[in-house]
Order: structure tokens, then sequence, then C-alpha cells
């Protein structure tokens, strides 16, 4: 039996007025999938991730995520679906210069009414920081962590919600090899044990080596 579908998109049209225009061939990602992206710059790979996220909604065609059709959702419905069901990795792992690491990580709950900040949110928080090997760095601001105590801070903010869907957009561009492939073996724990769904960017051909699935996009 064939796992459930957490996108199911048909003919995705999206353009940005007369400057950029993407058009996509039907696909498919099943649930608990490792999917990267990849095509030239310019092509439209975050643009996608930005669709599938219900950031942007496409032009024509359809698109469902996690069994919801983003396109018949309100912009505040879209919102607040995105805030249950999407965690975010980014190139440049941006945190809050005045937060403490733990804070960082409930940062989501304190700007999203739809989530509920309990004791169980600061618990999963704090296991994940342990988890990460940041144990004794709860307290410590961005500025007191290395580079990759940082990236795994914003990980671990990334997935704190219990999202569905994990979007990365190239979290391992500038990293030497050896960074790169612990930022790749953290994703891979962190999806395996939450049984998430990864969607993510990359142009790297040794990053989409290691992906069971991957979709290739053409030039724009």
């Amino acid at each position: 039996m064939s796992a459930p579908l957490a996108i199911h998109a048909t003919r995705l049209r999206f353009a940005y007025g007369d400057d950029f225009s993407m058009d996509l061939a039907p696909f498919e990602v099943s649930e608990g999938a490792r999917v990267v992206l990849h095509g030239p710059s310019g092509c439209g790979k975050s643009t996608l991730l930005n669709l599938v996220a219900g950031a942007l909604v496409p032009d024509s065609g359809t698109l469902q995520v996690c069994g919801t059709d983003l396109a018949q959702l309100s912009e505040s419905q879209r919102r607040a679906w995105r805030v249950q069901n999407v965690g975010f990795v980014f190139q440049d792992y941006p945190l809050v210069d005045y937060l403490s690491a733990l804070d960082n990580v409930l940062l989501p709950y304190r700007l999203n009414s739809a989530l509920k900040l309990d004791a169980s949110a600061k618990t999963r928080a704090t296991g994940l920081l342990e988890t990460l090997d940041l144990a004794d760095k709860l307290g410590r601001r961005p500025e007191q962590l290395s580079q990759g105590e940082r990236q795994r801070v914003a990980i671990a903010r990334a997935v704190v919600t219990q999202p569905r869907l994990l979007l990365a957009d190239e979290p391992t561009t500038g990293l030497d090899p050896e960074r790169s492939t612990a930022v790749l073996d953290l994703l891979d724990a962190l999806v395996a044990e939450q049984q998430l769904t990864l969607l993510l960017v990359s142009h790297d051909p040794r990053v989409q080596a290691r992906f069971e699935q991957a979709l290739e996009m053409g030039a724009p």
C-alpha cells in the first residue's frame, strides 16, 4: 500500500509580472519522503517552497499540501495552516540577537496565537536542544554561540512545533564539506525521529546524492 501524499501538484504556474514565470510538470511527494529540489539559479526553487508553504498562491493549477488545497484558503487561513504544519530552515539561520538559545527555539509560540506556549512546548524545546548537544547553552545568546551551534538552534526552532513538512532552502551553502555533512545528518535524524516530510533546495551534487527522490527544475 502506497504512503499518503504530502504534496500533490498539477500543472502549477506562477509569475511575478513580466519578470519571472514558472511552469511545473505534475509531481507528487509521499508523506515521510526526503526530496531535493535542484536546477539552475533563477528557475524558481525558492518560489516553489513558498508555494508549498502557502506564502504564495499559484496563478493556475492545483496544489494540495498535507491534504489541504491551499488556494481555497484565505491569507489568514493559510498563515494559520503554515504555523501548524510547516517548519523552515534557511540558508543564513537567522536568530534574534537578544534572545537566549531556548527563547529563540520558542519564538514561533510567541509570534503566533495559533500555537500554545505551554509546559509541553517548553519541555520539547529543552529536549531538542539537549539532543543537539546544547544542554549547557540554553541561556546563551547567539553572539555567545559558534556558527554550528547557531545552526542547531535554528533547526530546533524549525521542528519544535512538530510540523508535518520541513522546508530547507540551501541550508548547506557556504559550509565546508564536514559541516555540510553534519547539518544534513542532523536533518535526516530529525526527519526520521519526528516522521517529517523533507523538501530541500540545493545546487550541490554531493547533497543531491544523499536524497532518495529529486525534482529537477528547468531554466527560467
